[in-house]
């Protein structure tokens, strides 16, 4: 019944961004990407006060904690998107659209990494030490490049180059083929905190359905950030830490998992805001 419950309000919640993207034919301005990121997090806390009232604090507390792990890291994905869109020259006004249909492809495909990676976990628990291998080691090539997008520019080019047709049809595709790319990182993070494929969806599904406002807002916001990667960086480190300890002494609870995910990314922010404002400051006295 849960399942069902989930899937028809993802659906009409689907529904409704698509109309949104058809009302914004001239793009979106920085106020409305700003006003609908904060109602999709809006959104996302409803669901989670659903959860909380159904099942209980824990199963709440997980899902918070996963959500925020996906969400901080959509920010560095969202980057990407916004090289492919601009890389294939798609204009503004038809890119929520484009978006919104990624989201749906995506979460169509992070529903079978999910399942794949949940059972795998169940049958054969080892299998939680390559999941902590991988997430640290993307943690290290993070923070190796926390300050270039050489990484990303090479690979959207490379994207580029092996795609063809229809200009709309081949950056969707790199959209999808992208995000197949980004759930290698992102549900291995997510099961480290939570097995549950239920939470695990549920978590992956919310931070999506707000990645086309955010996308509107990620050139501005990744500068503001500089911290950002470094952040997620540790962040990564840190869970895949976890779940390698978590398999050989047991698994850390959503009290300690969340204070910790949100001290780590409110550190990345903190800092990037405080070295903006003193450059900000220090601009005056250079002129």
């Amino acid at each position: 019944m849960k399942w069902i419950a989930l899937i028809g309000a993802l659906a009409v919640l689907l529904a409704f961004d698509l109309w949104l993207a058809r009302r914004e034919r001239g793009g979106m301005s920085v106020r409305t990407a700003t006003l609908q990121s904060l109602g999709w997090v809006v959104v996302a806390l409803g669901f989670g006060a659903v959860m909380l009232m159904a099942m209980g604090g824990r199963e709440f507390g997980l899902y918070f904690a996963g959500y925020l792990v996906e969400k901080s890291l959509s920010l560095d994905n969202v980057f990407v998107f916004l090289l492919i869109l601009t890389s294939f020259g798609i204009p503004e006004a038809q890119r929520h659209r484009l978006l919104t249909w990624g989201i749906v492809a995506a979460l169509v495909l992070r529903g079978v990494f999910i399942a794949v990676g949940a059972t795998a976990l169940h049958h054969a628990s080892w299998i939680a030490y390559i999941f902590a291998a991988l997430l640290i080691w993307t943690g290290w090539r993070m923070f190796q490049h926390r300050h270039d997008s050489a990484g990303e520019t090479a690979f959207v080019d490379k994207l580029k180059a092996r795609l063809s047709g229809r200009v709309e049809v081949a950056a969707l595709a790199a959209l999808v083929i992208a995000d197949i790319v980004f759930a290698i990182d992102s549900v291995p993070s997510i099961l480290a905190i939570t097995d549950d494929p239920f939470i695990v969806f549920a978590a992956n599904a919310f931070a999506l359905l707000g990645l086309a406002p955010l996308f509107f807002l990620v050139a501005d916001l990744v500068q503001r950030l500089y911290y950002l990667k470094t952040a997620l960086a540790a962040l990564l480190v840190l869970i895949g830490i976890k779940m390698a300890a978590g398999e050989a002494f047991g698994k850390l609870g959503p009290e300690i998992s969340l204070p910790a995910i949100a001290l780590v990314l409110g550190t990345g922010v903190v800092a990037s805001l405080v070295r903006d404002r003193r450059l900000a400051q220090a601009e005056p006295s250079a002129a």
